[in-house]
């Protein structure tokens, strides 16, 4: 994937769609009589590029020197926003929260005290309607200020009730600090390391874990107490690889939404999240009838106006939609069916490229080179495997790891016995530098380098006898990763029945199906 640009305003001119172009335009236009504004150059110069390219930018604008280039970008970049900010979006309940706090500010410094007042408890009411505690603590802040100052409507307990309301809110919002870090400090280890690997991270992690999580009472919390709460156990349990917990708290995530339906809008990248990692529990989980009620829910949301209503909202559907649709053939068994959606994925990476983080990009091409592997197209599997291979990102190492082992597993089973001693070597020293290396893989770097003195006929028993200890091991939380990862039982029973693993997963997921649905 090419190097994405760093530059922020072709960043941000590319992002904008054909409305938003026009009425960058008209606002540009509307505040000049000159049609042809040197801003509107660098614009529609930026617009027609592909790539950021400040040489070939200045070639097509010969009316901006190099000089005057830094200064025309910054500007041209503070009118888009601008006009941006202009187009009214009912459905943004910030902007709306913003645009009465400017009112309530304007009838203040116009000494018009009431009115301010009257608008601050309209900007409460609708905070506290849409959960949103950062304004309501706004609008107390300033309510006291004009209290303080003037002589409104301080009768009574007024000033008692403003303190009390003002405590009230500070301690939700301490709660939800406390509670957003320590999720986002358990993604965060997650996006860096992965699962736990070992005892030492297991006990690593809780202690992080239960050190950092307030006290907290169910009852008394808020919608995004509730969320980030959540969101902790769920990267808690991923971690620990505990996914019973991850399920149950993956699922308090998205029935949270359920409950406040209107936060679907609101928070819409929160709930399009939830609903991913609630697929990837039931995918984890093997449940398969539930992974397909909640897909088509999700299909359902993204046709949804809350999924198109911003770009972010668009991009992080598409994303998450699409690695579930991709799970949804790993579970089903139908790899070559899957590969039908490679191409629209491609060019979706590639129309996104300037807003995926690579994180999201390197799960892609993991998954797609799954489905070829488990359709028997080993060559374009190393393909996608190469790209992540040969990208150097410090970024799951996990997932690096066991990319680097399906590729030696790829080239195992092209034959290519020259490459396969120096990748034995390379992969294992890699996972054993990354502390990534679980008894489950030790078997099969064991396996691999000892067939290559094993007759024809003792190596379907030699498959036979790694798949019975690797049987053992299914039931290990610590080594669980590596069946989540790789499917190296599906891989062994392919090669003992010497069919593609594709074969393998259907059977067991029409056995499931006969059996009421699970495996």
């Amino acid at each position: 994937m090419p190097n994405r640009s760093t530059d922020n305003l072709f960043q941000l001119v590319k992002s904008l769609e054909k409305g938003e172009k026009r009425n960058f335009k008209l606002y540009v236009q509307r505040n000049s009589a000159d049609d042809n504004l040197k801003i509107i150059q660098l614009f529609d110069a930026l617009d027609k590029l592909a790539d950021y390219d400040e040489t070939a930018l200045l070639k097509k604008i010969p009316a901006i020197s190099k000089q005057q280039l830094s200064n025309a970008k910054a500007h041209l970049y503070k009118q888009i926003l601008s006009s941006l900010r202009l187009l009214k979006d009912d459905d943004n309940i910030d902007i709306q929260l913003h645009e009465q706090m400017d009112f309530a500010k304007i009838l203040y410094n116009k000494g018009l005290y009431f009115q301010s007042l009257k608008v601050l408890d309209k900007i409460k009411e609708i905070a506290k309607q849409h959960n949103q505690i950062t304004f309501q603590l706004q609008a107390v802040i300033f309510e006291k200020k004009i209290e303080a100052l003037h002589i409104t409507r301080s009768i009574g307990n007024r000033a008692e009730a403003l303190s009390a309301e003002s405590d009230t809110i500070n301690q939700h919002l301490s709660l939800i600090g406390k509670l957003s870090n320590l999720a986002l400090q358990m993604y965060g280890w997650y996006i860096q390391h992965g699962h736990a690997r070992d005892k030492k991270d297991v006990h690593a992690i809780q202690s992080f874990f239960e050190t950092n999580l307030p006290v907290y009472r169910i009852e008394e919390m808020g919608f995004y107490e509730k969320l980030y709460l959540y969101q902790a156990y769920c990267w808690y349990g991923f971690i620990l690889q505990d996914l019973l917990m991850y399920y149950r708290y993956t699922k308090k995530w998205v029935e949270l939404f359920e409950e406040v339906p209107f936060m679907q809008t609101i928070e819409a990248g929160q709930y399009i999240r939830g609903m991913h990692n609630l697929l990837s529990a039931h995918f984890n989980l093997n449940n398969i009838d539930k992974f397909e009620i909640d897909l088509q829910r999700f299909e359902q949301f993204a046709q949804s106006d809350a999924a198109k209503n911003t770009h972010n909202a668009a991009i992080q559907t598409f994303v998450y939609l699409h690695i579930s649709k991709i799970n949804k053939h790993f579970l089903e068994g139908t790899f070559t069916e899957g590969l039908a959606l490679v191409p629209y994925i491609n060019e979706q990476l590639k129309a996104y490229e300037l807003h995926l983080d690579k994180h999201r990009v390197l799960v892609f091409y993991y998954k797609i080179a799954c489905l070829y592997f488990g359709s028997g197209d080993n060559e374009k599997a190393i393909e996608y495997l190469n790209k992540i291979i040969h990208w150097k990102v410090n970024l799951r190492t996990d997932l690096q790891c066991y990319a680097r082992l399906l590729h030696l597993i790829a080239h195992y089973e092209l034959g290519n016995d020259a490459l396969l001693e120096y990748l034995i070597k390379s992969v294992y020293r890699f996972m054993a530098k990354m502390n990534n290396l679980s008894i489950v893989e030790e078997e099969v770097f064991k396996f691999i380098r000892k067939s290559f003195s094993l007759s024809p006929k003792k190596l379907i028993p030699a498959f036979v006898t790694l798949k019975e200890k690797l049987k053992k091991l299914e039931g290990n939380p610590l080594e669980s990763r590596s069946f989540m990862y790789l499917d190296i039982i599906g891989w062994l029973e392919s090669k003992i029945n010497n069919v593609p693993v594709q074969e393998i997963r259907r059977q067991k997921f029409l056995e499931g199906r006969r059996k009421g649905g699970h495996q």
